[in-house]
């Protein structure tokens, strides 16, 4: 007997429907194969795949009598607790969606970008068809986005697709958040200017036992399905890679401008690296999704190994919603551990405030538009204040409250804007401060020699590097970072050099 089919419904539902009184078991034949079930009291049954329930076992929330051929689970004091906890969520009513057609497509598409106006045009249509179908017929549209566990946290920047995720939940959508335990074995080549490591199984399943948990943070638990893409990738044989191949040419992966860039320069592609589109390509094809959202450099594996592969299996071909990357704190690069621009999820409130207040102006509007709950109707708000003229760190300040409110809550953000005042915007300075005229534009590490608070340019970068700078009381992240003088601002160097500086 082969594995059945499986649902996947988040580890918190099934922890409230065993405190109702449902029944957990687990099958196993002669031929090794394992699978689960959930009975509820009226008698409904529900399959369930593995990896959930090892995720409540790893977690000390369910316990099992070990009996073979098959076991019976129930929940530990732990697991009760969390019950509890978790039907806070699970009893809420479900969301009614009263909005257009028009106003649902100019929703999702908020943050967008695709660098073609036609596919751009071609996606918007066929995403107008695909939810006037799901508004006749009243059947939700299958919407998913993979996260691949190459580390063991999450920043902002990998919430904001969980943030379209999230709209398309609220719409009455059904969403599945998608962990690559077997992509992630070998790497996102997209983007990329040389091959990744390739990780252990070990290192993966580590990095994975939080993704859940932090992005629900953004998620509604009851609403999201977990799976991992191990289920069906760990399954295949050497023939049915083949049979995938075989709907591909060499040209097409070698003309993917990452690929042909490295040839330019004469570098190694290797093989193994093509294998990730086709990997995500079925993955689209195991869920039969209809909406897969993902990053500018998804291009290839959603609109072409996607695509491509679900019309070979029969099935209509997903959209693809890709949406801009989010810079981080210094406002150019992507935001990215590595880098040292991130603000992880998990920051408490007072520093995740701070960094919110470190980004560049300029940044303001793209933060607003794809990292917190506005409107597009809202974010065009916040871009004509700021051409108002009124000051950007006014505008910044909700930001980072907004930011804050998501991550924790409303009070948390109150006390960590509070204490970010008290401490950087009144905290010890002097009334009479020395104005100084400047060129906009200019690097705040010269203006600090120019000024004299420092002997010399290395003195200034340390200082800077070692968050000895700032400006109107935010913290200056990097030494390329430039002044924009459209407003006064207040510069301090160390804890006695203080400077009001003014456009020149």
């Amino acid at each position: 007997m082969s594995e059945q089919p499986a649902k996947w419904i988040s580890k918190e539902v099934v922890l409230v429907e065993l405190s109702r009184g449902a029944r957990l078991m687990d099958h196993r034949n002669l031929d090794g194969h394992k699978w689960f079930d959930i009975t509820t009291p009226n008698g409904g049954l529900e399959l369930l795949s593995t990896g959930v329930i090892h995720q409540l076992q790893h977690d000390g929330l369910i316990s099992s009598n070990m009996k073979f051929p098959a076991a019976t689970y129930w929940l530990t004091e732990r697991g009760q607790a969390a019950a509890r906890e978790a039907s806070t969520i699970y009893n809420r009513p479900a969301m009614t969606n009263t909005m257009s057609i028009d106003d649902e497509v100019k929703l999702l598409m908020q943050g967008t970008e695709y660098g073609d106006e036609a596919i751009a045009k071609s996606m918007t249509r066929e995403l107008r068809a695909r939810l006037a179908d799901s508004a006749e017929t009243g059947k939700p549209l299958k919407v998913y986005c993979g996260y691949d566990p190459r580390t063991s946290d999450l920043h902002i920047g990998h919430t904001i697709t969980m943030r379209k995720l999230r709209q398309f939940q609220e719409l009455g959508h059904e969403v599945t958040f998608l962990i690559g335990n077997y992509t992630s074995l070998l790497g996102d080549p997209g983007g990329q200017t040389k091959a990744r490591d390739l990780l252990t199984e070990e290192m993966v399943a580590k990095n994975a036992e939080t993704y859940a948990r932090q992005a629900f943070k953004i998620l509604d638990p009851a609403r999201t399905k977990v799976r991992y893409n191990a289920e069906w990738l760990g399954e295949m044989n050497f023939l049915d890679v083949i049979k995938l191949a075989q709907n591909f040419t060499v040209q097409q992966f070698m003309a993917r401008e990452n690929f042909a860039l490295r040839l330019e320069k004469n570098e190694p592609v290797f093989l193994h690296e093509t294998f990730y589109a086709l990997m995500q390509g079925y993955d689209a094809v195991a869920l039969e999704t209809d909406v897969q959202v993902g990053g500018t450099d998804q291009f290839f594996a959603i609109l072409t190994a996607g695509r491509k592969l679900q019309e070979a299996a029969g099935q209509k071909p997903q959209i693809g919603i890709f949406i801009k990357i989010l810079p981080g704190t210094d406002g150019v690069a992507k935001m990215s551990k590595s880098w040292g621009n991130h603000i992880p999820i998990l920051s408490e409130p007072n520093d995740m405030y701070g960094k919110v207040m470190s980004i560049p102006d300029s940044a303001i509007p793209v933060y607003f538009e794809l990292a917190t709950r506005y409107t597009p109707t809202q974010v065009d708000d916040v871009r004509r204040t700021l051409a108002g003229g009124v000051n950007p760190r006014d505008v910044k300040m909700a930001l980072a409250r907004e930011i804050v409110s998501i991550f924790h809550d409303d009070a948390a953000s109150a006390h960590a804007e509070h204490d970010f005042v008290t401490k950087f915007q009144k905290g010890d300075i002097p009334d009479d401060i020395q104005e100084h005229r400047v060129i906009s534009g200019s690097l705040v590490v010269d203006v600090i020699v120019k000024l004299g608070f420092t002997k010399s340019k290395g003195d200034a970068r340390r200082l800077i590097e070692g968050g000895g700078v700032s400006l109107d009381g935010t913290r200056v992240q990097t030494i390329q970072q430039a002044l924009n003088l459209t407003q006064p601002v207040v510069l301090r160097a160390g804890k006695r050099n203080f400077a009001r500086l003014i456009a020149a």
